[in-house]
């Protein structure tokens, strides 16, 4: 082979996939969504102090530097100016489990058609509901959207769900306030179709950033949150062990998928079971990928095979052209 054939090659991967997780920031207006996702981004790694330090003092300038985490997700000038989410904001970060594409939809009803597009591509929902006297109430009320989301999710295929009550430090961390949301947010979760048994029910504070990575200090009585699934019982303390607690969504790839997408004039198939898929490329070489062992050559190959240790894949295989 020429050395600028390997540049030709098209691989086709059977298989699993990384594990990715769609998910989507629900609830009722002005519950603090946007904010709580910026914030969780950035603690995740997924923008760089400096960034947020110039959204700063830009929101200063107009008034609202408490909107420095929502403007990450938030660019749009009427969304800055107005203080709220107007379209769906897509953005990527990592959890010791799995590569997340964060979906913030905006909770005002006049934009509830951007909320379902969004909810649609989903595997699972954070539903962020303020636990501020008067907030939570005006979510859970006819006309709010907290109920309106949750029933929007369920229907859209999203059955997994994750309660994040944020806005705790408004109420001095009080657990009296905390299991009285609960109380109600499980009676309506239940009537739109969710087990509440199977929800993670999270206390937060967004803007702070509080037990969102690491357990609160300021909730001496907050024991965790537990969990009991198909897939057995789970149990955590923060937003992001919650998050990493969802079930992987089903991602076996049942047709050839290209890697790199560049096209070419030759092919090269990697399965682990190659007689499986032969009659699906019946014209392309069929070579069966090595057991899954750290530094496992794939033998006359123009590639090299080697594996990572990260949860995040399924199996944990990287193909990389040599």
């Amino acid at each position: 082979m020429g050395k600028d054939d390997k540049t030709h090659i098209n691989v086709v991967v059977i298989g699993y996939v990384l594990n990715r997780l769609n998910l989507t920031i629900a609830g009722h207006v002005d519950s603090g969504k946007s904010t709580t996702t910026g914030h969780l981004i950035y603690q995740c790694g997924g923008i760089d102090k400096r960034t947020i330090e110039k959204f700063e003092k830009e929101a200063a300038e107009l008034g609202k530097g408490s909107f420095k985490y929502a403007w990450v997700l938030d660019k749009l000038k009427a969304e800055r100016e107005r203080g709220i989410t107007i379209d769906i904001a897509l953005w990527k970060f990592e959890t010791p489990k799995y590569q997340v594409t964060v979906i913030d939809a905006p909770g005002h009803r006049d934009f509830i058609k951007n909320m379902i597009t969004g909810t649609s591509q989903a595997d699972c929902a954070i539903l962020i509901i303020a636990a501020g006297t008067g907030e939570f109430e005006a979510g859970i009320s006819k006309d709010g959207q907290t109920r309106e989301h949750a029933l929007l999710a369920y229907t859209l295929g999203v059955k997994q769900l994750i309660v994040a009550i944020n806005k705790m430090d408004t109420t001095q961390w009080s657990e009296a306030r905390f299991q009285e949301i609960i109380k109600e947010t499980s009676s309506f979760i239940k009537k739109v179709g969710y087990n509440p048994k199977t929800v993670a029910f999270v206390p937060i504070s967004g803007f702070h950033g509080d037990n969102m990575l690491s357990p609160s200090t300021n909730a001496p009585w907050y024991k965790g949150w537990e969990k009991e699934t198909k897939a057995g019982k789970s149990s955590g303390k923060t937003l992001l062990e919650a998050i990493d607690s969802i079930e992987p969504p089903s991602v076996l790839l049942t047709s050839p998928s290209v890697f790199p997408s560049r096209m070419s004039t030759r092919s090269v198939v990697l399965a682990q079971y190659p007689s499986a898929v032969s009659r699906l490329v019946s014209s392309s070489p069929v070579w069966s990928l090595p057991s899954l062992l750290p530094t496992s050559p794939l033998k006359s190959s123009p590639l090299r095979c080697t594996t990572s240790s990260s949860p995040r894949v399924s199996p944990v295989t990287t193909l990389v052209s040599t």
